[in-house]
């Protein structure tokens, strides 16, 4: 998101359980509505056209349970939050513009202000709601969450009902701005995005939940989009695309899996803006000075389309932005970014003082792309950044104290994470923030498509304390680690009858060897980082594989830099304790726009002292918790080094300049 005005770019089948095994979801709602006739049946190898046959398909979010460790500890203070959260406040807007009397007051935040600070992005926290309840549902079974999500969509269609268009939002000019975008004039905010999130809830309730009215209401919501723009012309549309509109195309290819109507895939691929799709699909990086987030999404959906088209061009733009940001415009967190924007991959240096590098949305944005990536062809680098992303920037963008979410993860030396207020600060980054810690069972693993080169074939992409039920197998796995405070792994089978599969773990680019033991009898050990290694064979009750990963320090440089380095152990980024602590709670923040002119007095960063090669071989553990210290290297003092994703309520550094003495 943003806060200035709309961001405008300056760049000019699968069977039915088959597309819903791609979007990570199980069986119980495959009988929902009909399925594209032209999709049916099966193929072996993917054509050029029509549908994408992908590899691999992410285990359901309903067969994963996360067990002990940060990623459960983190959910459940999701899970608190969510409760505090009142739906009635949330639906205030939406009752208001349907002409129903509110049953709550607003909150306050971007939910409420009558600015132009808002964005007019009201209504956008209740989508982000809905999909994290329906997430939290589908990863705990914990039914207050279904019940939620059951009196959400109630309201929606009771707002629906009494309005004659389909439409639902919560804007407080109601359909103004919309009929501005339409009308190719000038608008205030960002209509579609904050839609985008209303669809997207809606997708979600009856996916993860289960809900015939969602699905109702999701339609009616689709048609009206159909009909607003049915008489723009494509040049018109591509006009319009210029205003940020979230992942309009992937929310619309979902609801074409889900209805077989064809225009609503034709919406979904006149959602695909061309100033960045025809590039981008030939190799071109024209990704300077644009909006990140607003450019993210629209890849993620690229990649859906050419799962449920198979056209190439699609495939070709998600993947080589995939490539280049994580290539050449992240830093080592995988964040990306300087206020929201990309810059030249020259200009790194200039942009690490900056307070407001690596918004945690965009991060968010480039899990979702690179889960379908993976799952269409299973390279281990996929696996690496999403390991990456998911251990430092998400799993550190939330504070364990009170349970809230970053906006920015600022690299300036010496500042601190600063955290959304619960009520009142209710940023674009506060809803994926309540998304990203109610989904941390996905993408642990990736089971063969039934229908792909890969069937009997189950992957193990990260290493989270947790258990998956393979129910078409039969097979039940145990992950028991304490990983990344070790580096060793242990999988349990449990299985009705012996089942022959492949299964394959994924031996990170950080690991220069990975040793496995198969019953306590040592095998073939893997000596090829970036890969994943493979061990087909009968699995029965009992058998048990042991995986260690050694994990080691090392630099990694600033892009555009040879003096300038983040240290990193295994896939943890370790950033330098420097006190000026703060108490919990004072480090909580209204207004995103002031980040970087609050906690502002200079704070002395150390430098590190010596050769770059040399360096980690002078930062010594202190304990079994990541805690490591530098040793006569930091001048004028040693620092105490502790994961990013642990770091909260004291000044810390990222990036060290380094010296030579």
């Amino acid at each position: 998101m943003i806060d200035r005005e709309p961001y405008i770019d300056n760049a000019s089948s699968l069977t039915r359980r088959q597309a819903l095994k791609a979007m990570g979801l199980g069986a119980a709602v495959v009988a929902a509505g009909p399925f594209p006739p032209s999709s049916r049946g099966a193929a072996s190898s993917r054509p050029r056209s029509g549908r994408s046959v992908a590899s691999l398909q992410p285990a359901p979010l309903t067969d994963v349970r996360l067990l002990d460790g940060p990623f459960l500890e983190a959910q459940k203070r999701d899970e608190a939050y969510l409760l505090k959260l009142e739906p009635d406040r949330m639906l205030h807007n939406f009752r208001v513009n349907a002409g129903l009397e509110p049953k709550a007051p607003v909150y306050g935040g971007w939910e409420s202000v009558q600015t132009w600070a808002d964005i007019r992005a009201h209504g956008h926290t209740l989508g982000h709601y809905l999909t994290a309840a329906s997430l939290m549902y589908a990863s705990t079974g914990h039914e207050e969450m279904k019940n939620r999500v059951d009196y959400i969509i109630g309201e929606l269609k009771a707002c629906q009902d009494a309005g004659t268009t389909g439409l639902i939002c919560a804007f407080p000019d109601k359909t103004a701005q919309i009929e501005n975008l339409v009308a190719g004039r000038r608008t205030v905010g960002v209509p579609w995005y904050t839609l985008h999130k209303i669809f997207a809830g809606l997708r979600d309730a009856r996916l993860y939940c289960d809900s015939k009215d969602a699905m109702d209401v999701l339609v009616k919501l689709a048609d009206w989009a159909a009909d607003v723009t049915e008489d723009m012309t494509d040049e018109q549309f591509q006009q319009m695309l210029r205003v940020e509109h979230g992942g309009m195309n992937e929310v619309l290819a979902d609801v074409y899996t889900l209805t077989g109507d064809a225009r609503h895939l034709a919406l979904a691929e006149r959602f695909c803006h061309q100033a960045v799709l025809t590039p981008l699909s030939e190799g071109r990086d024209t990704l300077n000075g644009l909006h990140s987030n607003t450019q993210i999404p629209k890849f993620v959906g690229f990649e859906r389309l050419y799962q449920v088209t198979g056209k190439p061009q699609y495939h070709a733009a998600a993947r080589f932005l995939w490539e280049t940001v994580t290539g050449t415009r992240s830093f080592a967190t995988g964040g990306n970014g300087d206020n929201e924007h990309f810059f030249p991959i020259t200009d790194f240096a200039r942009h690490l003082s900056s307070a407001k590098t690596m918004e945690t949305c965009c991060t968010h944005n480039m899990l979702k792309l690179t889960r379908l990536l993976l799952a269409d062809a299973p390279a281990a680098a996929y696996g690496d950044y999403y390991e990456k992303a998911l251990f430092n920037a998400i799993l550190g963008s939330q504070d364990p104290d009170t349970g809230m979410m970053t906006y920015f993860q600022s690299t300036r030396p010496g500042y601190l994470k600063l955290y959304c207020t619960p009520f009142d600060s209710f940023w674009c980054c506060t809803g994926t923030g309540i998304e990203n810690h109610a989904k941390y069972g996905d993408s642990i693993y990736f089971l063969g498509n039934p229908d792909g080169p890969q069937r009997d074939a189950l992957y193990v992409n990260l290493f989270i304390a947790s258990s998956l039920n393979w129910k078409d197998k039969g097979v039940r796995l145990k992950q028991t680690t304490s990983f990344p405070e070790s580096g060793r792994i242990r999988l349990e089978i449990e299985a009705a009858s012996p089942q022959k599969f492949a299964l394959h773990v994924r031996h990170p680019n950080w690991a220069a060897t990975a040793s496995v033991r198969i019953n306590g009898s040592a095998a073939e050990p893997s000596r090829k980082p970036g890969s994943f290694l493979a061990m087909d064979r009968l699995w029965k009750t009992g058998d048990v594989v042991e995986v260690d990963l050694p994990m080691s320090l090392r630099m990694e440089l600033l892009p555009g830099t040879a003096d300038t380095a983040a240290v990193v152990y295994g896939p943890i980024v370790l950033v330098g304790a420097l006190g000026h602590e703060v108490k919990p709670g004072d480090d909580l923040h209204i207004n995103e726009r002031t980040i970087g002119a609050v906690f502002n007095e200079p704070v002395e960063v150390p430098v590190f002292i010596g050769e770059l090669a040399d360096i980690p071989h002078k930062i010594k553990p202190l304990d079994a918790s990541l805690t490591f210290k530098t040793e006569g290297i930091g001048r004028p003092n040693d620092v105490t080094l502790v994961p990013y994703y642990k770091m909260t309520h004291q000044r810390y550094n990222m990036y060290w300049r380094i010296e030579k003495a």
